[in-house]
């Protein structure tokens, strides 16, 4: 058997990551051959995989970036089961390595960016590899892309939400950013009242009628009581007339207005992990 020395573990822990036990361990089961030890510590990270499938993985890491000509952005959440794992930057940079990934190819959805090659693997099977290095079950939980003329993103501090917003034109970096900070603080439904889908509307009505009913209002006023909860349901939920976050004297209709006149909100993104 060949001699295992403390430079050949080292060797193998910067090359995989993996606990300087488990790198001793793979490298005597594979007999100083490097190559058959990092398949052994792979292989161990599926069978960690198999056993950890049925723990939930509430934890973890949102992050969001645009591309370099910011006509594209995206938004990834890898998910683990602990807070002091999500915190660990090899954790994040290993999160931000899919999402660059992600920018770099273009990934069309979850389950192409799960097929897409990282480091000559599959961000799949890298994900499992991450699974017997860490000991914990980690999971690529979402993935969503926007594109536009300009597409901005936030990343709340912790890493816990973020935020992309896709507009019609190019606008200051600041007032982007201003927007996207707008939709992860008041996580809005829609970004206009034409695009509330009918079924949210008649929901919001019908729990405006429900309280006018019970506060004993006459039945000849419930509609035009709910219209008005509809209203503010509008100027809370759907972000052109939300109250801007920076300055509730105007609405972050006002505000856009202020810089161009012309430009519009074309989609948002909001992703936080639940408590």
């Amino acid at each position: 058997m060949a001699q295992i020395t403390a430079t050949d573990v080292n060797k193998l822990r910067k090359m995989t990551g993996a606990g300087m036990m488990d790198c001793k361990m793979a490298l005597q089961e594979a007999d100083g051959n490097y190559d058959k030890a990092i398949e052994i510590i792979r292989k161990k990270g599926q069978m960690v995989a198999s056993k950890r499938a049925d723990r939930e993985a509430t934890q973890g890491a949102v992050l969001a970036m645009v591309s370099s000509n910011k006509s594209s952005g995206a938004i990834i959440a890898l998910n683990c089961e602990t807070d002091f794992v999500a915190k660990n930057q090899g954790f994040i940079s290993f999160a931000q390595s899919i999402l660059d990934l992600a920018i770099q190819n273009d990934s069309a959805d979850l389950e192409s960016l799960k097929n897409a090659s990282l480091e000559g693997k599959p961000v799949s099977e890298k994900i499992v590899e991450q699974i017997g290095i860490i000991g914990e079950k980690i999971e690529l939980a979402y993935y969503e892309i926007i594109k536009a003329a300009h597409v901005a993103a936030y990343i709340h501090p912790g890493n816990k939400l973020a935020a992309l917003v896709g507009f019609s034109k190019i606008l200051p970096d600041q007032v982007a950013k201003d927007i996207a900070m707008q939709v992860a603080a008041m996580s809005p439904v829609a970004v206009d009242k034409e695009d509330v889908s009918p079924q949210v509307l008649e929901q919001e009505k019908e729990i405006g009628r429900d309280q006018a009913r019970r506060e004993g209002k006459p039945e000849n006023m419930i509609e035009k009581i709910a219209e008005g909860k509809l209203n503010k349901f509008y100027k809370e939920s759907t972000l052109m007339n939300q109250e801007f976050t920076k300055d509730s004297r105007k609405t972050v209709r006002q505000y856009l207005q202020e810089t161009d006149k012309e430009v519009k909100v074309t989609a948002f993104r909001r992703f936080t992990l639940s408590n």
